[in-house]
């Protein structure tokens, strides 16, 4: 099974009004689309679930503003960040873009995320071959970057994709032997001595991962 990690820019004409929100408001610094589904019932309409790093009220008074919405429920999780329930009408500029996928047996694997930009990156499984004509079916005047393929496997969940295999090896071996326990209980050394390497290169490894898994937090979750 082939997973392939993509980042989507599309043009001001074909953006929903809450990514034109986005890119022109301070208001929200990160969205993740969670999760997502049609109705049976109504194929025109669907349903979405967000996470949202930012201001509430301007985004609630956005949301007010978008005649595709039928209805939204607001939840908070703190002062800087909220949920979103929202139930709309499909547009047309969106189906465009979503018929690459018709008939692929492609699998989007949640989340979806959404940038300052309003750009959003997206994880897809499936066969090579439906990939690759999954890129070829974008309209043209979608930018596609691909920023990584390959097989897929756990690995590849929203916070470690940016770290190597070694790295996430010093990570495992480091909560092996305690070293992230309060208090510590295993050593740069041990992991190391686990890792069959010099100390230096076990506290690079373990340096390098965790300023990766941090950069990601903040920027996925905001300060």
């Amino acid at each position: 099974m082939k997973y392939l990690e993509a980042r989507l820019s599309q043009p001001d004409a074909m953006l929903h009004p809450m990514q034109r929100f986005i890119r022109e408001s301070e208001a929200v610094r990160y969205e993740e689309l969670r999760a997502w589904s049609v109705d049976d019932r109504e194929p025109t309409l669907e349903y979405e679930l967000f996470y949202v790093a930012g201001e509430r009220g301007p985004y609630e008074d956005a949301l007010e503003t978008v005649d595709s919405v039928r209805w939204f429920d607001l939840t908070p999780v703190n002062g800087s960040s909220f949920y979103c329930y929202v139930c709309q009408e499909t547009r047309e500029a969106d189906v465009r873009w979503r018929r690459a996928f018709a008939a692929l047996d492609l699998l989007v694997v949640p989340p979806i995320v959404y940038d300052s930009t309003a750009a959003f990156s997206m994880t897809v499984v499936g066969t090579g071959e439906n990939l690759r004509a999954m890129l070829d079916g974008f309209p043209d005047e979608i930018d596609v970057t691909v920023r990584a393929i390959g097989e897929y496997d756990r690995r590849h969940a929203s916070l470690v994709d940016d770290l190597t295999d070694r790295q996430l090896e010093a990570v495992a071996a480091a909560t092996d032997v305690g070293y992230f326990e309060v208090p510590r209980e295993g050593r740069v050394d041990d992991v190391a001595e686990t890792l069959d390497c010099a100390s230096s290169t076990a506290s690079r490894l373990l340096q390098k991962a965790q300023a990766r898994v941090m950069q990601r937090l903040v920027q996925r979750y905001g300060r």
